[in-house]
């Protein structure tokens, strides 16, 4: 609480004095024990909260105290309570100190309250009241769905503080710079903060988080967290049994689907042909019992949500039991290529290295071959 200046209650002198020599005169009288003085003192408090409103007397000998609202309406007179609000509370009246206590503050309780004390001429103090309202937790409001590809724009409300609430988008503990929009609403303020980023599916499900900050809060934090749901089309794979399948055997192919919405139905079908008579689907899982070599062919399986379709195939070789099967190495030709390449570069470069020593040695020996003189 901050205390107001005093005002002193003393007889106006003429007006022919100056107005320094009047303030002069009259801070001497207030010396002396005859002259009264009333001091107000300002109180902030949150919504809710109850407020102390005091006012300090010096040299009180009695006179009339009166406390008045914002309004003007008298809240007590000389202690006894004034007007009909059993939220104000007379709790301390003694000639140093009168006290009032106004409990579950609303903004509407803010402004100036009167402590007047009536000697010759009346005069007053006035205790400001202040309201601080902290911010609720702010919400977050998506305008538009989040697709694959495009652009997502969330707004951050935080709809009633005072002072106005400041609000922050995070993500990855790094901050979002937003468009911040401030509104005046009377006593409150509403505040918003908007952001649009590009998203992807790898996007789905990040985590983000918007803070509000306020002075009533304390160095605390009001966040609402909030988790991209960013919409794509599937992807499909058929996951193949291991191995090769022989007449007799029993095939099992399972459909991993993704995508977001994740698609309900998923098709199996048989491509140029209709699915066999044993082949049983449920779901992503389709099975065929006792495989036969009618059952060769490519067997497909589709999905699709509201944002694509997507499919994948596979090709069904039944042999028979005593088929010898050539397997494939597990090494890609390619590798083994890239191997073989390799080995016939560095012969080759070998063998360019050693002719090369050997043609300059050779090229040595005859420079050092002795000179013969005539004479």
């Amino acid at each position: 609480m901050r205390p107001v200046r005093s005002s002193v209650l003393c007889r106006l002198l003429p007006t022919p004095f100056s107005p320094a020599l009047r303030s002069l005169v009259l801070v001497l009288l207030c010396l002396t024990p005859r002259c009264q003085a009333v001091q107000a003192e300002n109180v902030t408090v949150l919504e809710g909260g109850t407020a102390q409103i005091s006012c300090r007397l010096q040299n009180y000998d009695g006179s009339i105290v009166v406390i008045q609202n914002p309004r003007r309406q008298t809240l007590f007179f000389n202690g006894t309570r004034a007007l009909k609000d059993d939220r104000f509370q007379m709790v301390l009246f003694t000639p140093r100190l009168v006290r009032i206590t106004l409990t579950n503050v609303s903004v509407s309780d803010e402004g100036g309250y009167f402590c007047q004390l009536y000697t010759d001429a009346t005069h007053h103090q006035v205790a400001t009241l202040s309201v601080s309202v902290p911010p609720e937790t702010p919400t977050v409001e998506v305008k538009q769905e989040a697709v694959e590809g495009g652009e997502v724009e969330l707004s951050c409300m935080s709809p009633r503080s005072k002072p106005a609430a400041t609000l922050r988008w995070m993500r990855n503990g790094r901050a979002i710079p937003g468009v911040v929009s401030q509104q005046d609403n009377a006593k409150t303020f509403s505040v918003s903060s908007t952001i649009r980023i590009p998203v992807e599916r790898k996007d789905n499900g990040a985590a983000l988080s918007c803070e509000a900050s306020h002075p009533a809060l304390s160095g605390q934090k009001r966040i609402r967290h909030y988790r991209l749901d960013v919409y794509f089309a599937p992807t499909v794979r058929i996951v193949p049994p291991p191995g090769i399948m022989r007449e007799g055997d029993s095939l099992s192919l399972t459909c991993s689907v993704t995508g977001n919405p994740l698609p309900r139905n998923i098709q199996w079908s048989k491509i140029n042909d209709t699915l066999p008579e044993r082949a049983e689907i449920s779901g992503p899982t389709f099975q065929i019992s006792r495989l036969s070599q009618l059952h060769n062919g490519t067997y497909l399986c589709q999905a699709q949500n509201n944002f694509g379709r997507a499919a994948d195939h596979y090709t069904l070789l039944v042999y028979e039991p005593g088929a010898v099967v050539e397997t494939h190495s597990a090494v890609p030709y390619a590798v083994i290529g890239g191997v073989l390449a390799l080995l016939v570069f560095t012969v080759i470069c070998v063998l360019i290295v050693t002719i090369w020593c050997s043609v300059r040695q050779k090229g040595s020996y005859r420079t050092r071959e002795p000179i013969l003189a005539w004479y």
